[in-house]
């Protein structure tokens, strides 16, 4: 069974999350530095075929609102490169707040703030692909239940 990795995109860092292999909870895995798009889409590619990931969840920050700002389309831009570099699914998932949610949690364990800044991506990428994962498991219960 194919995993499925989460990724919380940000101008200067990608916080990276993958499942375990039964797709029920989300694990903080690594935060990269941005680089280029192609030394982007390289270590992407490298984890992708290391951990076996067929899909990918790709956080869209979004207004409260619901619209897309500039941050969102950077990230819909981004996205839409990996689209056509990658043999993999692409799943565009709501973030907000997850980061917030990130710093929250870090805050209340007394985390120091230079450790804050290093791993707040990769905390929101967990909570990108764990409310995912939560949805779709979520679902399938539902639908089990339906069937007579």
């Amino acid at each position: 069974m194919e995993r499925m990795m989460g990724l919380d995109v940000g101008d200067r860092t990608i916080g990276i999350a993958l499942s375990d292999p039964l797709m029920l909870t989300a694990q903080s895995l690594k935060t990269i530095k941005r680089g280029s798009l192609d030394r982007d889409l390289e270590e992407l590619k490298e984890i992708i075929a290391e951990k076996g990931v067929g899909t990918l969840v790709i956080g869209i920050p979004k207004n409260m609102n619901g619209t897309i700002g500039s941050q969102g389309q950077k990230v819909i831009t981004f996205s839409n490169y990996l689209k056509k570099r990658l043999q993999v699914e692409i799943v565009h998932w709501d973030e907000r707040l997850t980061s917030k949610f990130a710093e929250n949690l870090m805050l209340e364990g007394d985390v120091k703030r230079n450790k804050r800044k290093e791993k707040i991506d990769m905390m929101a990428a967990q909570n990108i692909l764990q409310s995912y994962m939560d949805s779709i498991n979520n679902k399938n219960r539902r639908n089990e239940n339906e069937q007579p």
